[in-house]
């Protein structure tokens, strides 16, 4: 009866994981900023909730169900539906971007792990397992561009790959980091 409790519970924080990362991909990010004449402006971000998706289902439904809910939402992606910002399907491995996509998976994990272990609800602790997942993802990236570029998968020099799929993305994703934290917070009580 309590094993059974237990995969009840699992399975259903894995499917709301599944679902904050899919409607996270889906959401263009922006924020309010003061233009010159005094007034609120909302400013797109060149980037999708997708990568603070991830990191809130971490923090959230922690390690087990949110690796289930990354593995999920890849399969998705490449088998089913373009749910990826740049896409979907098989073919999406062979580019640039899918070595950050397949760093979920550890990135959900050690994000989930950290918030796990340190069972403090500190805006530190939430802050430092997002970083920890969000580096995860950007080093996974980069491990698999330096490896194409090494074997002349793609007809964009290192320097170029690393500044659109890098360098240009992760200061907006530090930044949206903290309304993930803030919210994560407040859910965690």
């Amino acid at each position: 009866m309590l094993l059974t409790l237990r995969y009840f519970f699992l399975v259903n924080s894995a499917l709301a994981g599944l679902l904050i990362i899919l409607v996270g991909g889906m959401i263009p990010s922006a924020t309010l900023m003061i233009n010159n004449k005094f007034s609120f402006e909302i400013i797109e971000i060149p980037i999708s909730y997708q990568v603070p998706a991830l990191l809130l289902t971490g923090l959230l439904c922690g390690p087990k169900a949110g690796t289930i809910a990354a593995i999920a939402y890849l399969t998705i992606g490449l088998f089913y539906l373009p749910v990826f910002q740049g896409g979907g399907s098989i073919g999406y491995i062979a580019t640039p971007g899918f070595g950050y996509l397949a760093s979920f998976v550890p990135a959900v994990w050690i994000t989930g792990q950290i918030v796990q272990l340190r069972s403090k609800n500190s805006i530190y602790n939430l802050f430092r397992a997002s970083i920890s997942g969000l580096t995860i993802i950007h080093m996974v990236g980069i491990i698999n561009i330096l490896i194409g570029t090494l074997t002349s998968r793609w007809n964009y020099s290192l320097i170029e790959l690393l500044y659109i799929y890098s360098i240009s993305n992760l200061p907006f994703q530090i930044l949206l980091c903290i309304p993930i934290i803030l919210l994560a917070k407040s859910l965690r009580k």
